[in-house]
């Protein structure tokens, strides 16, 4: 399911009151965590109406900078950029959740803040441009799903203005559109001549999911099996049909006494929990 969750802006200034650093993005958490009676269970943690960026630095040639958020019951996010030549590009992440949060973490059995590091995998971006990706995104860590879209940021801004130059993520890649062959409806013509409909073929509806065989292991015991065949049906602004590929899918979780949770991620920005 889909949860609400704040967009955050962050724009630093430097000493003249130019930016130096600009972040404009939203993102959400899924986080697993044993409970008191010992079951694993999995919470969504979403950015509250109020964040702060305390902490948060320009940087400069040899000082990284740093975009810290702070939000919700002792919950905190940052991300440290390097600026290496003519690049910037992303470092370490670190996110900080408080169990004691009970509105997220009602029956935690782990009390406090729990800190999980993980480096980030994104590519240098060149210097004067802005990174900008729109679809989601994932990374995983120790029990821990980090979601990013609606991404722009710039670090180490030049002259206090933001580029217009962007440098898309991977997942904005566009793909090349099937062919679509001409009808009535879409060719343009000068003449007014009444032309007659143009046949046009039905089109071909999407197979049946391949059937994947999922499992989790506790230890060295598999305490988890699933065998099914996945097609979500997403409603924007036309039907979509998304088959999941076993081939492609990797299958995640953990096992409790009484609750086991799956998570299947595709590697195609599709996250699938049981």
């Amino acid at each position: 399911g889909f949860f609400q969750s704040y967009a955050v802006e962050v724009d630093l200034k430097d000493a003249s009151n130019a930016t130096c650093l600009y972040a404009d993005w939203m993102m959400r958490f899924l986080i697993t965590y044993e409970s008191n009676n010992g079951d694993y269970k999995t919470t969504t943690l979403n950015l509250s109406s109020s964040v702060t960026h305390n902490g948060s630095v320009c940087g400069n040639d040899t000082q990284a900078a740093l975009v810290a958020v702070q939000f919700g019951e002792g919950h905190s996010w940052s991300i440290n950029i390097t600026k290496n030549n003519e690049t910037y590009q992303g470092d370490f992440i670190t996110l900080t959740y408080n169990t004691n949060d009970t509105a997220v973490f009602p029956d935690a059995k782990r009390k406090g803040p729990v800190t999980v590091l993980v480096k980030d995998s994104s590519r240098p971006v060149q210097l004067n441009t802005v990174y900008v990706c729109h679809n989601s995104f994932f990374i995983e860590a120790e029990n821990t799903t980090q979601i990013f879209w609606n991404v722009t940021m710039q670090a180490f801004v030049q002259n206090g203005t933001v580029s217009k130059k962007e440098s898309r993520c991977p997942a904005d890649t566009p793909t090349s559109a099937p062919t679509v062959p001409p009808t009535v409806a879409n060719v343009t013509t000068a003449s007014t001549t009444t032309l007659s409909p143009a046949p046009t073929t039905a089109p071909k509806p999407v197979e049946n999911p391949d059937t994947g065989n999922y499992s989790l292991k506790s230890g060295n015991k598999t305490c988890f099996l699933a065998t099914v065949g996945l097609q979500l049906n997403v409603s924007q602004d036309k039907p979509l049909l998304i088959n999941i590929n076993p081939k492609t899918t990797i299958a995640d979780g953990a096992c409790g006494n009484t609750t086991a949770t799956l998570k299947l991620n595709d590697g195609n920005s599709t996250l699938i929990g049981f």
